[in-house]
């Protein structure tokens, strides 16, 4: 069977490299507010560990914890020191304040951009998100 495109796809989960799995579900589920949606132990002490900002989420962060000094070194800077994780809200006020009052750490004041209101935070290790509250859509070139 021939198929003409890619069919039904998602992007379903992105691996982050953490150093401990409990103090990263902790620190999502009790800052981000983030829900685990599976924690299923693999033998050896590894785990596989789903976390979302919803039980109805499509894409899910896999908590992968870091094995080897390459590995550990790569905690809190896998995407180089830029913002990689996006945060999207439908009240952008409304989760700024919550995040704010849970000790989310936002390294700016909310900005207004072409694409949404934006404000970048840190997690726990460092790595940089986006709280955005999306924009209308326009035309490229618009």
């Amino acid at each position: 069977m021939t198929t003409d495109g890619p069919g039904q796809r998602r992007l379903a989960a992105l691996a982050l490299v953490v150093r401990d799995y409990d103090e990263a579900i902790a620190w999502y589920r009790d800052r981000l507010g983030f829900v685990c949606i599976e924690d299923t132990p693999l033998g050896e002490g590894k785990r596989w560990v789903l976390m979302a900002a919803g039980e109805a989420a499509e894409t899910q962060i896999l908590l992968a914890r870091a094995r080897g000094d390459e590995q550990q070194q790569a905690v809190g800077h896998q995407s180089g020191g830029r913002v990689f994780l996006f945060l999207h809200s439908d009240d952008f006020e409304r989760d700024f304040a919550a995040l704010r009052a849970r000790g989310v750490l936002f390294l700016e004041a909310p900005r207004h951009e072409p694409y949404g209101i934006v404000a970048v935070f840190e997690d726990l290790y460092g790595n940089k998100w986006d709280l955005l509250q999306p924009g209308p859509c326009r035309p490229r070139g618009a």
